[in-house]
């Protein structure tokens, strides 16, 4: 049994199913509310790695990052899913939203110290952040049990989640009680982020699946992209202001809002030139790789803003590194952008499309010419703009061929 629309009231409702088929199925405020709260996560996650890439930290800044990363988008994808599946936008869901994104919020304040934890290279700090994923994954865990409660179909599947995220919640107090040294600590979050990606696997196979929404989903996850471009808008600036405060308004200052601009509108559409909406409608067995994949897509993109901040050091002189390496934090993070779209593409359509390697070349191609000229002594401005041409490879590609192959990929798929 399904329910097919939310009620227009707010008290409370059962918690069933939702039609996996609902017609006109969008985004709700309350997840536009909750997605506000990643904004900041994002940031914080960007601006503390820019910080220790400014200095040559790299190591740390890289691992700190990917940390982060995978905490907040894990933390938004289980919410997201089980939106789509379950939510009745009644009071007890609203609240626990609400708890979620205090937990969002505690998370974020925390990451500061995780990060400086990381580059002293003792211990890691990670007791505030980890105490805002638990309060996150708290909530979460009293939602799956309202929906065992009153939707006997899908009680397997919703005690297994609630009971497995419980498990693993209780193996992150550990950690913090524990305070191992520095590497086995993030070992055992490695350890422990490999379970929690295990639990909804073993809770779909056991209980049977979830009736999330496929276009409902598509957007969701489109939405939180638009999000993580936010980085990049908000790297330009910061390096923009950094030219200005320095040199004034100059051509270097307009070269770097153009191509920080065109860098993240190229994202943007290379992103959605794939209808994922469409594909995931008719592959629905593909939505575990395809959503988990995405958490390497997020974070290359928000690493993308991350890079744009380090340019800002370079350009206001703060900065202990020089302008190829700024260069490179943000090459790096396009090229693994590129590199995981084409994947995502791959996994979904179910077949491998030799066109789209050569767009990865082409792409990498392009960046190659953009450090090469940084470290020849173009100015980050160039080189910005340079890079900025490198997902513009796939725009152009998909427009002029690579939307022939997607038709008759949909077209095999939907026959």
């Amino acid at each position: 049994m399904y329910v097919s629309c939310m009620t227009l009231t707010h008290g409370f409702s059962r918690l069933i199913g939702r039609d996996p088929h609902e017609p006109h199925r969008t985004a709700t405020p309350l997840e536009l509310l909750f997605d506000l709260t990643f904004v900041v996560a994002f940031s914080q996650a960007g601006s503390q790695a820019a910080h220790l890439l400014e200095l040559g930290h790299t190591t740390p800044a890289v691992v700190g990052f990917a940390v982060a990363v995978f905490s907040v988008t894990w933390a938004w994808i289980n919410y997201a899913w089980l939106a789509s599946a379950f939510d009745s936008d009644d009071v007890f869901f609203r609240v626990a939203t609400f708890v979620q994104m205090i937990g969002v919020g505690v998370l974020a304040i925390g990451l500061p110290d995780f990060f400086h934890s990381l580059d002293e290279g003792h211990h890691v700090d990670n007791a505030v952040m980890i105490g805002g994923y638990v309060i996150m994954r708290v909530a979460l865990i009293a939602i799956w049990l309202r929906v065992a409660a009153h939707d006997p179909a899908h009680r397997r599947t919703a005690l297994t989640y609630a009971v497995g995220v419980a498990l693993v919640q209780a193996g992150w107090v550990v950690a913090i009680v524990v305070n191992p040294p520095m590497w086995a600590g993030l070992a055992l979050m490695v350890g422990l982020g490999v379970v929690e990606m295990i639990v909804p696997a073993v809770a779909e196979r056991r209980g049977g699946a979830t009736p999330w929404h496929p276009h409902h989903i598509a957007e969701r996850y489109g939405l939180l992209v638009i999000i993580t471009l936010g980085e990049v808008i908000l790297g330009t600036v910061l390096a923009i202001s950094a030219v200005v405060e320095t040199q004034g308004w100059t051509v270097e200052a307009a070269l770097i809002a153009f191509g920080g601009m065109l860098l993240a509108f190229a994202i943007w559409w290379a992103y959605f030139t794939v209808p994922a909406a469409r594909l995931l409608h008719v592959r629905r067995t593909r939505s575990f790789a395809w959503g988990y994949l995405h958490i390497a897509l997020f974070g290359a993109v928000a690493g993308v803003g991350a890079g744009l901040h380090v340019a800002a050091y370079v350009l206001s002189g703060e900065a202990h590194v020089d302008a190829t390496y700024a260069q490179l934090t943000i090459t790096v993070p396009v090229l693994v952008f590129t590199i995981v779209l084409g994947i995502l593409y791959a996994i979904l359509v179910g077949r491998f499309d030799v066109f789209h390697v050569w767009l990865i070349i082409g792409t990498a191609v392009v960046l190659a010419v953009a450090v090469a000229a940084s470290a020849a002594g173009a100015s980050l401005g160039t080189t910005i703009v340079i890079t900025a041409v490198a997902p513009l490879v796939v725009v152009v590609g998909y427009e002029l061929v690579g939307h022939r192959h997607l038709e008759e990929d949909l077209a095999r798929l939907e026959a």
